[in-house]
């Protein structure tokens, strides 16, 4: 081995080229997992782009008209939206109180605007699906009070809660609660269905 050869054997171990190359093939993995993880979400936030953020995204039951939610369930929507109606609780005077808790998820203020028209939340006698019910009626009490709750913007990450108080006309009556948006076709209604008895 003549003296310039021995140089570059000193210079470049062999043991070297071995760990760079080891090393830049984990660099290269790891920049190839990080680009499908950009990827994924890229394409999960286009396929929310089509549907809208007004999507309710739960396993289960979809909260639509057909398949409407129960009492103790959450309405989860793809902005962050999550609207959660209760058991309803039996008085002695033959009323029924339950609540429906708006929590805002969403990355800005939401209008749940009491006022609207049609209702941003409807309460009436009757399955989901069956929005013509005569058999049986159902009266809120105190629909002054819960409008007021709706009035005021909910801010993001905060959470309200709006009693109800409902009369029905005789006792095990199906009603159903409907909460949509101010604006119609910006969120899909979710619709829950409950028995008063």
């Amino acid at each position: 081995m003549d003296t310039e050869e021995a140089t570059t054997a000193a210079e470049t171990p062999p043991a070297a080229d071995g760990s760079r190359w080891f090393y830049g093939c984990w660099i290269a993995a790891i920049a190839l997992l990080a680009l499908f993880a950009l990827a994924a979400h890229a394409v999960t936030e286009f396929e929310k782009s089509l549907d809208g953020d007004g999507q309710m995204e739960q396993p289960g039951r979809s909260g639509s008209a057909y398949q409407p939610l129960g009492p103790g369930t959450t309405a989860r929507y793809e902005d962050g939206l999550r609207v959660t109606v209760s058991a309803p609780e039996a008085h002695d005077d033959g009323t029924y109180s339950l609540t429906v808790t708006y929590k805002n998820g969403t990355d800005e203020g939401l209008a749940l605007d009491g006022d609207s028209y049609p209702a941003s939340l409807a309460v009436r006698a009757g399955e989901a699906h069956d929005e013509y019910a005569t058999v049986y009626t159902v009266r809120q009490l105190d629909g002054a009070k819960s409008a007021a709750a709706l009035a005021q913007p909910l801010p993001e990450d905060d959470e309200r809660t709006v009693p109800l108080r409902l009369k029905p006309s005789r006792k095990g009556i199906p009603v159903t609660v409907e909460v949509s948006t101010p604006t119609p076709g910006s969120r899909e209604t979710a619709h829950f269905q409950l028995t008063l008895g």
